[in-house]
């Protein structure tokens, strides 16, 4: 057991040692309802995963599940309601540690780091899905409150971790998508967490890792003088480096892991490092990795589509390996898209809410790994009336610049607009179960009711280094 810290290029230990860190995000347990927070994440989870060989997990949280206590005017009149804890900022839940303490003594026990990744803030950092918004413009970097709340959050975890080594680290920001000019806004909250982290709190024994701005791809607006680590020390970067061969689409479709192919995938992965490598610093590839077929949705295709998803994976796997990279795999645990283990068929929860999940697929309302083969054309006349109605192209370009019109289009109309209605229906399906059955849903989460993908496991574990000293 020891605390972890950058030297130069590599993460190190106490002694020196070089320790390269592999492993996975948590999911989303974190980031949602509360019903099943007692069994997403368990002992035998953390011991299945260190029997891959696998050290590190990275736990993205919401700030929901720490800030605002609800007062007793509010909890008057809406005892259940999540989302009017904004209306009591910068107060600390009661308990607001008890799940993530619990999950990270479980990996302690196995000698699993953690990574505590803040994957969702005020606001929301970005337009993203993950940063719990419900709108796509990024509204925490509009307003300096949002700001001074993650501020606070910050203080309240590096206070709550700071002497516990098997914590590796804080994860900043998850995917920012700042849209001021050169990414003043990032790098200014940056300094703003250094200064209480590392001078307020004097945490300064947990490696800090920086998400690159836009989605964690883009460094260019980073400062010169972190080279030298008085600015940002003790820090690695995080880039995410999902390759779409691993992704719904004719890319996705053709890949056979061809030496091009495999080049194609190489050049990508190193042009988002190129900053950090310029510059002689950290890297770690926070978040990664491709999504897979379900027969319930892709048939008889299923186990070819799967194969092509596991040669990417193995592909980016020896590029890493390669460069002896630290990187955690999105993700864990999740009901059957991407997890490393995922819920099985046959339990209360995806029997309950079998036939919904089949309608979201369809109508393609979720945005990550989306398969929108029903629907495409549908929102094909929406990006065809603005391409024709904006006069010059070059309006057509706004930010973020991943964001196709296209992209754009289907993320408002369909993952926001559209999923916006069928929220209630959802929540609906809960109305009139008791204790017990909402227990029986919450355990279908449980380890022993999940499935091993044992394709991506076995890679994993091929490729999962005994880097963890003893």
């Amino acid at each position: 057991m020891s605390f972890l810290r950058v030297d130069g290029t590599k993460i190190v230990d106490e002694q020196g040692r070089e320790v390269v860190l592999r492993g996975a995000g948590l999911g989303g347990w974190m980031m949602m309802e509360n019903f099943i927070s007692e069994h997403f994440f368990a002992e035998e989870d953390a011991e299945f995963f260190k029997s891959l060989g696998l050290n590190c997990i990275r736990i993205a949280v919401n700030y929901h599940h720490f800030e605002g206590a609800i007062n007793s005017f509010w909890s008057d009149f809406y005892p259940d309601e999540l989302g009017l804890d904004d209306q009591n900022p910068r107060v600390l839940k009661e308990n607001a540690f008890k799940h993530l303490d619990r999950a990270i003594a479980a990996c302690a026990k196995h000698s699993v780091y953690t990574v505590i990744d803040l994957h969702s803030a005020p606001g929301g950092q970005s337009g993203g899905w993950h940063a719990d918004a419900g709108i796509h413009r990024p509204m925490f970097w509009k307003h300096k409150d949002f700001q001074d709340r993650v501020v606070w959050l910050w203080r309240e975890l590096a206070t709550h971790y700071k002497d516990n080594p098997w914590v590796a680290g804080y994860n900043l920001l998850n995917e920012p998508a700042d849209p001021t000019p050169k990414s003043q806004g990032l790098i200014g909250l940056y300094d703003r967490l250094f200064q209480v982290i590392r001078e307020e709190v004097k945490d300064e024994r947990h490696i800090i890792f920086l998400d690159g701005n836009t989605f964690a791809t883009d460094f260019s607006g980073f400062p010169e003088d972190v080279k030298d680590g008085v600015r940002w020390p003790n820090t690695a970067f995080a880039i995410h480096d999902y390759a779409v061969e691993g992704f719904p689409g004719e890319r996705g479709e053709k890949y056979e892991g061809t030496p091009e192919e495999i080049a194609v995938i190489r050049q990508k992965y190193e042009r988002k490092r190129s900053w950090m490598d310029e510059r002689g610093l950290c890297v770690w590839n926070g978040e990664w990795g491709p999504v897979y077929a379900r027969k319930e949705y892709d048939g008889d295709q299923t186990d070819k589509i799967n194969a092509r998803r596991e040669r990417v994976l193995r592909d980016q796997l020896a590029i890493y390996k390669e460069d002896k990279l630290s990187w955690s795999i999105w993700l864990y645990k999740d009901i059957g898209f991407q997890g490393m283990v995922y819920v099985s068929r046959d339990t209360p929860y995806i029997q309950h809410f079998r036939d919904f999940l089949s309608r979201k697929h369809r109508l393609a309302v979720d945005a990550w790994g989306k398969d929108d083969t029903h629907v495409k054309h549908i929102y094909a006349h929406i990006e065809a009336l603005i391409r024709e109605s904006v006069g010059d192209p070059a309006y057509l370009k706004l930010y973020p610049p991943l964001w196709s019109v296209q992209e754009r289009v289907t993320r408002v109309s369909r993952t926001i607009l559209v999923a916006e209605f069928l929220v209630k229906e959802w929540a609906e399906m809960f109305r009139g179960m008791d204790k017990q059955q909402l227990e029986e849903l919450a355990r279908s989460f449980r380890f022993e009711n999940c499935q091993k993908r044992d394709g991506l496991n076995q890679q994993l574990r091929e490729n999962a280094g005994l880097d963890l000293p003893k």
